[in-house]
């Protein structure tokens, strides 16, 4: 038997995810492509585009996770969101609050990598606030609140979550059949939605909804299939290599924010070394910040004033707590999880949503002259 270059195969790992990564970057500063925005840009302006890049996004993703379980590069049940369980309740109190908080905080974890890029310090500010609050609530004290209340709601089903394992038993389909078929059905159904509009076709919109889905299945594909050995020298046991979860990941932005922090903080100790989560979130700052350098649309941004100041920390820890509790953010539950099909990641989807236009109507709110004044 071939013995794997373990240290050798890690760092291939990681410099994949961070070409990857930085090419995502690239095309998130240049095209605009956000979720807060897709959400916004329909409540403030009746324009669809943003929520059909992200839809688009959306569709390439199951597309190519449903092309690759079906070719055997992945195993579309070694991530950590087709577990058995379903954490219903906190899934949705999760994934409205990051929506909401996503508001306050000018943006996503995404977003905010790419607006340090483009030279925020707002952002800087909610990277710090978002990553201890994520760390608070896998670890800390937030964590324990969440365990012992929101997550003993669940519902414990006999197979994995995902529509293909919950199906095929009920339909008597091979699970790999049904799932690409489904995959197929449900990734186009979103790709039409998307592309139905004639005006939404330009370079921009496009580059936006199909590099973000592209870029989705390339990391499954660098942590599932790369970065996968199935017995270890050191263990004898199968491992997914340097990922925070031992399983396959693919982009999230909220955990890897406390894993980053961690990281550096801890950085003498051997023990903490560099995961896809970490290098992704160095990928898409870079990536961004090279984009604004070149097309000279790097500014320096700061708060404007208190009450933008408490939107932003207020926002930032929502989106901490409410990331980790829906078990990721509008990348990591919206796209890579909603890829792999499961129960979860479809229920998150409109919990982001309807958060984000709770947040929006509270700013309306807050701006809307007092009459009585």
């Amino acid at each position: 038997m071939e013995v794997v270059d373990i240290a050798s195969l890690s760092k291939s790992v990681l410099w994949a995810t961070f070409a990857i990564t930085f090419a995502l970057g690239v095309i998130m500063q240049k095209t605009g492509f956000c979720s807060m925005g897709a959400v916004s840009d329909i409540f403030i302006m009746s324009s669809w585009d943003r929520l059909r890049q992200w839809f688009l996004a959306i569709g390439v993703a199951i597309l190519g996770f449903a092309l690759m379980s079906y070719c055997g590069f992945i195993d579309p049940l070694k991530s950590i969101y087709t577990g058995n369980k379903l954490l219903w309740l906190s899934t949705l109190v999760g994934s409205v609050l990051f929506g909401f908080g996503m508001v306050l905080s000018s943006g996503c974890g995404s977003k905010t990598l790419v607006r340090i890029g483009g030279g925020n310090l707002k952002s800087i500010i909610v990277f710090l606030v978002l990553g201890l609050s994520a760390y608070m609530t896998m670890r800390g004290f937030l964590g324990i609140l969440r365990i012992n209340t929101l997550d003993t709601f669940f519902i414990a089903f006999n197979t994995p979550q995902d529509l293909p394992s919950l199906l095929s038993g009920p339909l008597g389909i091979a699970r790999a059949n049904l799932h690409l078929a489904l995959g197929l059905v449900i990734g186009f159904a979103f790709i039409a939605f998307a592309l139905a509009k004639k005006s939404f076709w330009t370079v921009e919109n496009l580059i936006a909804g199909f590099g973000v889905g592209v870029a989705i299945c390339a990391v499954w594909w660098v942590s599932g299939s790369l970065g996968y050995v199935a017995e270890d020298p050191n263990t004898l046991e199968e491992v997914y290599l340097v990922t925070n979860s031992g399983r396959m990941e693919s982009l999230s932005f909220v955990a890897p924010y406390a894993y980053s922090l961690d990281w550096l903080m801890m950085y003498s100790d051997t023990s903490k070394i560099l995961t896809v989560g970490i290098v992704a979130v160095l990928g898409m700052i870079l990536g961004s910040a090279a984009t604004a350098l070149l097309t000279k649309s790097f500014r320096w941004e700061s708060f404007r004033n208190t009450e933008d100041t408490a939107n932003h920390l207020v926002g930032a820890s929502l989106m901490g707590f409410g990331g980790v509790t829906a078990l990721g953010c509008t990348v990591g539950q919206g796209l890579s999880g909603i890829s792999t099909l499961a129960l979860g990641s479809l229920l998150a989807l409109p919990g982001f949503i309807f958060g984000a236009y709770l947040g929006l109507r509270y700013l309306q709110i807050r701006l809307a002259p007092n009459p009585c004044s």
